[in-house]
């Protein structure tokens, strides 16, 4: 690895220590160290590049990182910011996993049950943060409550991608986008050749992983299939994973609810990006899936396997992103997007969030308390899921 490389390494390993309160917080401690700080690029272009970001389907602080990389270090400055940026959580969202397994009963039952009933407004408040900014209008507003009915009466993932492309058609057809400014210049070493590459292998694995999956009858070629198509189509931020990993592993039986709304909730304590919930999940899984490999690879690969879509579409779009911004037709579609992804995970906050978790009305008021909490008195939402585990493990 080039010595530049090595040096955007180090200093994503220290954002990836550090950077607590998930993509919008970490957006403004990556403005403050590469606009403030290092002067890397203009305040105007950190906005165009965030627009880019937020734009694509995938982790945007994440692909923030990656471009950033990319245009100081090529291809290995792309990789060496995602690993420094992505380790920390991972290490730690995999010992989580593997712990939990050990000490299985030996832990209290009230301690999970808080994490479970903090995830609930964890939930709610991504339900109400993305609802103000993504649903400006009644046309939006119906769109996002359309698609949580059709998620809640459809049940399956196939029913959520299908909810997803009716929500972006629908969107392309009424939603009229705001104007959108001039782009401002970002250069990276990516050539419009070799965008169209990059674009060709995202759609090629999306589109030919399910057939592979069936014709190996692997359980790697399952996993990687289910984990990158779910990073393929995660819009709106880390919070979408839930919906989309929830309605495929747990009916499976790959990994009991509980466990997944407990690593949901621990990922909420954690710096770096929310897609390190998915190490915890692949570390998880039973062994019926994938039999005789250590818990803690099969973590990793459905890890690389989340992030890949958000590198193959990042190198494809940065290219052609002037054109595609400026498209009508492409901002509407997003519109819709958005607004039915905000629809899945008010559904989700339904079933099977709040059902699996609140049961009793003290459950109801440790909600109530923790969406007070992380709403109106801004407090951390590390510090919200320690005390909702530790009021848990006491109370219940």
């Amino acid at each position: 690895m080039p010595s530049s490389a090595i040096a955007i390494f180090w200093i994503f390993l220290r954002l990836g220590l550090t950077a607590f309160g998930g993509p919008v917080a970490h957006l403004a401690f990556f403005r403050q160290e590469f606009v403030g700080r290092r002067g890397w690029l203009s305040d105007a272009t950190f906005t165009e590049l965030v627009a880019v970001c937020q734009f694509l389907p995938g982790p945007a602080s994440s692909q923030m990182g990656m471009a950033l990389g990319l245009s100081r270090a090529g291809y290995a400055g792309a990789f060496a910011a995602w690993i420094g940026f992505t380790l920390p959580s991972a290490v730690i969202m995999i010992s989580a996993a593997l712990g939990l397994t050990m000490l299985g009963n030996m832990l209290p039952n009230g301690l999970l049950l808080g994490l479970k009933i903090v995830v609930v407004a964890v939930v709610a408040q991504a339900v109400w943060a993305m609802g103000r900014s993504i649903c400006t209008d009644a046309l939006r507003a119906g769109v996002m409550v359309a698609a949580a009915s059709a998620a809640l009466l459809l049940q399956g993932a196939a029913a959520q991608w299908l909810v997803i492309l009716a929500c972006a058609v629908v969107g392309m057809l009424v939603i009229k986008p705001k104007a959108q400014s001039a782009a401002a210049a970002f250069s990276v070493p990516v050539t419009s050749r070799h965008g169209v590459v990059w674009l060709a292998v995202f759609l090629g694995l999306l589109l030919g992983l399910p057939f592979v999956a069936i014709a190996l009858q692997s359980g790697w070629a399952t996993l990687f299939d289910v984990f990158y198509r779910t990073g393929a189509l995660v819009f709106g931020g880390g919070h979408v994973l839930l919906p989309l990993l929830q309605s495929q592993l747990v009916p499976a039986g790959w990994v009991s609810n509980d466990v997944f709304l407990a690593g949901y909730g621990l990922t909420q304590a954690v710096p770096g990006p929310m897609f390190s919930f998915t190490g915890f999940v692949g570390a998880s899984l039973s062994g019926s899936v994938v039999q005789g490999m250590p818990a803690w690879l099969v973590g990793t690969f459905t890890l690389f396997a989340t992030f890949l879509p958000a590198f193959l579409i990042l190198m494809a779009a940065l290219p052609f992103w002037a054109a595609l911004r400026e498209s009508p037709r492409a901002q509407a579609a997003l519109g819709g997007v958005n607004a039915g992804v905000l629809g899945l995970l008010l559904a989700t906050l339904y079933d099977p969030v709040f059902v699996s978790a609140v049961a009793w009305p003290q459950d109801m008021a440790l909600a109530f308390l923790a969406f007070v909490a992380l709403v109106f008195w801004h407090l951390p939402p590390w510090l919200v899921v320690l005390l909702g585990a530790v009021i848990g493990g006491i109370w219940f």
